[in-house]
C-alpha cells in the first residue's frame, strides 16, 4: 500500500468519487436547537449557592436552560433541582392564575391578581392589628407583632430575601426566616 493510500484510510472524511464527504444532505442540515438563540446569563433559582445558568431564548420563548461552564461556582454543572429549571419554567401544568379558597369551602375559585393582592393586604393589616404592641409593660419600645411569621423558600435569592426582611421588619414581624432546601 502506498503512503497516499495509507493517508486516505487514516482520514475519516476521505472522498469517494465525486462525493467530497460521506454525509447525507439530511446530516449536513442538522444543527443544535440552540443555534440562532440569544444566550442570557442567569442564576439558578433554588438554593443560595448561586450556580450560573445559560438561558437560551428564541423568538421570545425560552428553549433551553443549562449550567454555565464559565462559572467558578458550578463550572457548568447543576444539581437535580437546578437541572430541572427549564421544566419548572415551561411546564404546561404551572399555575398561571390566582386561586382563592374561601373559609370552609371545598373548592378553589379563580380570582383576579388585583383582587388577590388586595385581599392579602387586608388580611395582613387585620392580623397585624390583633397582636401589635408598641411598648412592653415597662414602657420599652417593641413595635412588633407575634401573630405573623415569614418562611422563605428555595426560589428566593439574596436580593429578594433582603427586601422581604426590610418589608416585614417594618410591619413589626419578628419571625422572619429562610430555608433554602424546603
Amino acid at each position: 500500500m502506498s503512503s497516499k493510500q495509507r493517508a486516505k484510510w487514516r482520514n475519516p472524511f476521505w472522498a469517494m468519487g465525486n462525493n467530497p464527504q460521506p454525509f447525507s444532505a439530511v446530516s449536513v442540515a442538522k444543527h443544535s436547537r440552540t443555534r440562532d438563540a440569544v444566550e442570557v446569563n442567569g442564576v439558578c433559582p433554588y438554593c443560595a449557592v448561586g450556580c450560573a445558568q445559560k438561558i437560551f431564548v428564541k423568538e421570545g420563548k425560552i428553549i433551553n436552560i443549562e449550567g454555565d461552564e464559565r462559572s467558578p461556582i458550578n463550572e457548568g454543572t447543576l444539581c437535580p433541582k437546578g437541572a430541572n429549571t427549564f421544566q419548572l419554567t415551561m411546564t404546561p401544568n404551572r399555575q398561571r392564575k390566582a386561586l382563592y379558597r374561601a373559609p370552609y369551602s371545598d373548592r378553589w375559585e379563580t380570582v383576579s391578581l388585583d383582587w388577590a393582592m388586595e385581599r392579602i393586604a387586608q388580611r395582613v393589616v387585620e392580623t397585624r392589628e390583633v397582636d401589635y404592641r408598641e411598648h412592653d409593660d415597662e414602657g420599652n419600645v417593641l413595635n412588633h407583632t407575634t401573630a405573623m411569621a415569614h418562611l422563605g423558600g428555595a426560589t428566593l435569592d439574596n436580593e429578594e430575601n433582603y427586601l422581604i426582611k426590610k418589608l416585614f421588619s417594618n410591619l413589626g414581624m419578628i419571625s422572619i426566616e429562610n430555608q433554602a432546601r424546603i
